[in-house]
């Protein structure tokens, strides 16, 4: 039995089936919904009955299947070899926890492994897992019928959900997995047969090349929730997608059988679900239906169309709607009509292929994206719609063989879902006495200076020192109702922003003006035209500057003609001020992250199943400090797993 205390490591649904959009005979999309629930779920337990399609779940307590969704699209490298940094610990603090006195206090000595007793009047902070599955899957899913992010310009464009163990981006799956099954298995006792691994170092080193192998040279078009979706989940993952010559729809043919197999062998019925995206973009999970795919269509200068006018002061308003859609039942609109009588379409400056993936409904009249419904419901639903449009069992509470000899199958409350994303480590770290963002000594809901990041009943409570209602309503506001974010620096947008951190109270840097802040430097002049931008979120220096010339891969500190270059990750032209406004040298120090708007959607969902953590580290300096790098979201996972293992 284990006990239950925080603890830092150490430091060495289906789519919207339904809703029309701009699709079928309306000429650009399928069937869609913006938003998604913010509908908190249950914890549930292990007396959970039958009602609503469940049987009564069960789970064995020390059997773990983590999958780690890794973005791997320009600028990711930094992150992760951040990620490299903390598996080590992450993997030791799940094989072989902490033992610690009933004060919370470790003794001198710890076991040497996770078979080992604890010494005499301690017990583990959590159980040791001694049966675990670990894969690797990206953000990249192909251009989705677009003619953007093929094969032929980066096979890392198209991983399509499937796992991953690759030296490096351009390379086959050559590192070694279990049976060269495509993932790693933890087997201390050797119950496997043949038995997995058995060293956690081996394990972890194992699992560092592994992700770094993933690599930065996939689709810009990140979809990570999508790919988690289709590895776990789809229960009819395609094999190919095309766009039909004649309706210019969408079509899927085919069963990827390769990932269905893959799925079978990783994904145990009565494990614990554990889920860990890394991404440092919003999601762009497109939907793969009708005419959606335009939305990434980057080729022969196309240009989407034009928003209603209603869409700029409220999305939600019925006639908000793509100027290429139906106009039943709306007023005329004359911003609709371009020059030669057709849909009017937006400007090179105004629709940026770089920058397509955000504030869909207001930018475009039409959201191109899945509903983070779909999510919420396929980590917490018996049933999920297949893609013929029927509803069948959800592969994640299935038991995907039932020829072995293992019947029991999990429930909600055996999925932890964590998001590593844009978002400031200061909004998400507890708070001090002072009220200050505090990763060391920070307060627990109880009043105890445990330090690290806030929990789901956290996140729901009122930042102190503060009048928002919760973290989320800084953090993310309402997006079903698109109230922006009360942090103006997790809105979206290519203008500089302005206002000021409600928690912190950094105000946000004018690109005119002198001065910096701690958390996104200053805001910038976003290039115009194809290139396209968004403010940053947060930012952190680099460990190692790079110098951006024409052949360095993902630097943001490249000349661009026309623009000022006053981007905040350049080191400041001829001084070390930062604060300078002047134009900035195409030295990189600092490494960027957007809002992750979408993600942390799907995490505020999931109620206490769901832990977010920020992308951009408070420190890379003290390596032995508990608020190292990405030290503190996986001790938050960590304490979440204290209560479920």
């Amino acid at each position: 039995m284990a006990c239950q205390v925080e603890v830092s490591l150490g430091g060495a649904g289906s789519s919207s089936t339904t809703s029309s959009g701009i699709g079928g005979s309306d000429g650009v999309g399928g069937s869609g919904g913006s938003g998604g629930s913010d509908a908190t779920v249950g914890s549930g337990g292990d007396s959970s009955t039958g009602a609503g399609g469940w049987v009564p779940p069960q789970f064995t307590p020390d059997k773990v299947d983590l999958l780690f969704v890794v973005d791997n699209s320009g600028s990711m490298a930094d992150k992760q070899e951040l990620m490299r940094l903390v598996l080590a610990d992450f993997v030791d603090g799940m094989t072989n926890p902490l033992c610690v006195d009933p004060t919370g206090a470790a003794p001198p000595v710890q076991p040497p492994s996770g078979l080992s007793a604890c010494p005499a009047g301690t017990l583990r902070v959590r159980t040791p897992v001694q049966d675990m599955h670990i894969g690797v899957i990206s953000s990249s899913l192909g251009g989705h019928g677009s003619s953007a992010c093929q094969a032929a310009t980066s096979a890392s464009n198209v991983d399509m959900a499937r796992l991953l163990a690759r030296s490096n981006e351009t390379s086959e799956n050559d590192l070694p997995t279990y049976q060269d099954k495509g993932f790693l298995v933890w087997d201390p006792t050797g119950s496997h047969v043949p038995a997995g691994d058995s060293d956690p170092v081996a394990l972890a080193e194992k699992l560092s090349d592994i992700v770094q192998g993933v690599g930065q040279a996939g689709c810009g078009f990140e979809a990570p929730l999508e790919s988690f979706y289709r590895f776990l989940v789809d229960p009819e993952p395609y094999e190919t997608i095309s766009v039909s010559p004649t309706t210019e729809n969408i079509v899927l043919g085919g069963l990827d059988t390769k990932l269905l197999a893959q799925r079978k062998a990783f994904l145990r019925p009565d494990s614990l679900l554990l889920i860990v995206m890394l991404s440092d973009e919003n999601d762009c999970s497109i939907r793969d239906e009708g005419k959606n795919y335009l939305v990434a269509e980057a080729g022969a200068g196309f240009r989407l169309w034009r928003p209603r006018s209603e869409c700029a002061t409220d999305p939600n308003d019925p006639c908000c709607r793509s100027c290429a859609q139906k106009q039943d039942g709306c007023p005329e609109d004359p911003t609709c009509t371009g020059p030669d009588g057709n849909a009017a379409r937006l400007t090179a400056a105004e629709d940026p292929v770089n920058s397509r993936c955000w504030d869909h409904k207001r930018r475009f009249g039409f959201d191109f994206l899945y509903p983070i419904d779909r999510y919420t419901q396929a980590l917490t639903e018996p049933m999920v719609v297949s893609r013929s449009g029927e509803l069948v069992p959800n592969p994640i509470f299935s038991d995907l063989d039932p020829s072995d000899d293992n019947t029991r199958t999990r429930g909600p409350q055996h999925i932890v879902f964590t998001g590593i994303v844009g978002v400031p480590w200061q909004d998400l770290a507890r708070q001090n006495a002072l009220g200050e963002p505090d990763l060391l000594g920070g307060l627990n809901q109880f009043g105890q200076p445990v330090g690290g990041l806030k929990n789901a009943a956290e996140l729901a409570d009122p930042p102190s020192g503060t009048t928002l209602s919760s973290t989320w309503e800084a953090i993310l506001g309402d997006p079903a109702n698109y109230v922006p974010a009360a942090d103006p620096l997790m809105i979206e947008s290519a203008a500089p922003r302005s206002g000021m951190n409600p928690i912190t109270g950094d105000a946000i840097v004018h690109p005119s003006a002198a001065g910096w802040n701690a958390i996104n430097g200053r805001e910038y002049t976003v290039p115009p035209g194809s290139t396209g931008d968004l403010q940053y979120a947060c930012i952190f220096p680099l460990a190692e500057e790079r110098i951006c010339d024409a052949g360095t891969q993902s630097c943001d500190c490249t000349p661009i003609a026309g623009a000022p270059g006053d981007n905040p990750l350049c080191r400041p032209e001829g001084t070390n001020d930062p604060a300078d406004p002047g134009a900035r040298s195409t030295t990189q120090d600092h490494a960027k992250a957007y809002p992750g708007l979408r993600e942390l959607q799907l995490i505020r969902s999931l109620g206490e199943r769901g832990v977010a953590g920020s992308i951009c580290p408070k420190q890379l300096v003290d390596t032995s400090s508990p608020d190292y790098g990405y030290r503190p979201i996986m001790n938050a996972v960590l304490d979440r797993l204290s209560t479920s293992l």
